[in-house]
């Protein structure tokens, strides 16, 4: 929805289905009271989560014309795409699968060019529109310097193929939409630093090279190039596992010219680690209900003097318990962003808020997505009805920017 100089939307990832036709059923059933409720006059920004097997048979005749009618008769649009997992997203092992296939591969590139198809044929005029991506691929993968080499060299190059459709579309239709790299824990760009190092030493070395070679282009206008079309899909949850100073990250970004596409507006878990060792049961036993069989649930620890461990699953930290030295952990688990605390544990919230205020003051984008994916495996005491979950959540961030 449009609000004030913002679009809210939440991401449709929260709805199983892979099918385009479960995909639609899942809009038709769950988006119509939502705007009721939160945007009955006005326009409702849709954040579409399409997997591959939905983008196929999106394309099939007829399919996108039923699409565009049905947010016109809704008075719906579409503004943002989520093109980070490929394939099955719910009720099954998701874990390190949500990165394959990684930006190494044709069929990465590949879906992600027929969603750019599918976004260029929906987006409203007037505005950029853009598609969340993976962080490249998933390091535990990569085991020497030379394999994780070859993934820049091969990711770098794929992302540079989707830049130049992205450059041919704009001069064609008059389209801004752009590629959001969204770092995570564990991705081969997990953090900040990470995704700086990538710009300055693979993808904007490359492509100033590439496409001064390809369309005798200035370097400045090359970089200038990357940099509209390639950018940051910024998961409030991801940089606060990361235990990120988000005033510091987005200062630096627009300093190194690296623009943000969209904030994904979600919450992680953190909890304080007792000194006493007879208290860390409570922890242990706060923790348990959040181990599960799903998803990745990467746990960052910090020691007082800010050292910090990663562990790639929430059950590799909880064996670490009884004799870790940390004093608080985060971890990757999106909970309800109207949730500041539950039980023992506490939420990254204050980040979202955090967020919010320095977008407010900075205008790094107009683009906010509610991405609370976890919901069928968040344990059954916070469960509200998935409907009212949306709508509450979206109501909470509503209220924190007007």
């Amino acid at each position: 929805m449009r609000i004030a100089d913002y679009h809210l939307t939440y991401c449709t990832n929260i709805h199983p289905g892979e099918s385009w036709e479960a995909t639609f059923t899942n809009l038709k059933d769950y988006v119509p009271p939502i705007k009721e409720r939160l945007s009955a006059k006005q326009l409702f920004g849709i954040g579409l989560r399409i997997s591959d097997e939905a983008s196929r048979e999106l394309m099939e005749p007829g399919k996108l014309g039923e699409l565009k009618s049905w947010l016109e008769a809704n008075h719906c649009y579409v503004f943002t795409l989520n093109g980070f997992p490929f394939g099955g997203f719910h009720r099954q092992v998701v874990k390190d699968e949500v990165h394959h296939p990684d930006w190494t591969t044709r069929d990465r590139v590949t879906y992600t060019l027929r969603l750019f198809d599918i976004l260029s044929a929906i987006m409203p005029s007037g505005m950029d529109a853009g598609i969340s991506t993976s962080p490249l691929s998933y390091k535990h993968w990569h085991k020497t310097p030379e394999a994780l080499e070859q993934v820049m060299i091969q990711s770098c190059d794929h992302l540079l193929e989707v830049v130049d459709r992205l450059y041919l579309l704009k001069k064609e239709k008059g389209q801004l939409l752009h590629l959001d790299i969204e770092p995570e824990p564990d991705g081969i760009i997990e953090n900040s630093a990470g995704l700086i190092q990538f710009y300055k030493n693979w993808l904007l070395p490359r492509g100033m090279r590439l496409f001064g070679e390809k369309y005798g282009m200035a370097a400045a206008a090359a970089r200038e190039l990357i940099l509209d079309h390639i950018r940051v899909c910024y998961d409030v949850c991801h940089f606060a596992v990361a235990y990120e100073d988000h005033d510091a990250v987005l200062k630096t970004f627009k300093e190194e010219g690296i623009k943000i596409g969209k904030f994904q507006l979600s919450a992680a878990l953190k909890i304080s680690i007792p000194e006493k060792m007879g208290e860390r049961k409570t922890v242990e036993k706060a923790l348990l209900p959040f181990v599960e069989s799903t998803y990745l649930h990467q746990v960052i620890g910090v020691e007082r003097d800010g050292t910090q461990h990663a562990y790639p699953d929430l059950p590799d930290a909880l064996l670490k318990l009884s004799e870790t030295e940390e004093v608080e952990w985060r971890i990757h688990f999106h909970v309800p962003v109207f949730l500041s605390g539950y039980g023992t544990l506490q939420s990254t919230q204050e980040d979202i808020l955090t967020v919010l205020k320095l977008n407010e003051k900075g205008q790094y984008s107009a683009q906010l997505e509610v991405e609370t994916y976890t919901w069928e495996v968040l344990p059954e005491d916070i469960h509200l009805s998935l409907g009212q979950s949306i709508t509450r959540e979206l109501d909470w961030v509503k209220k924190q920017i007007t």
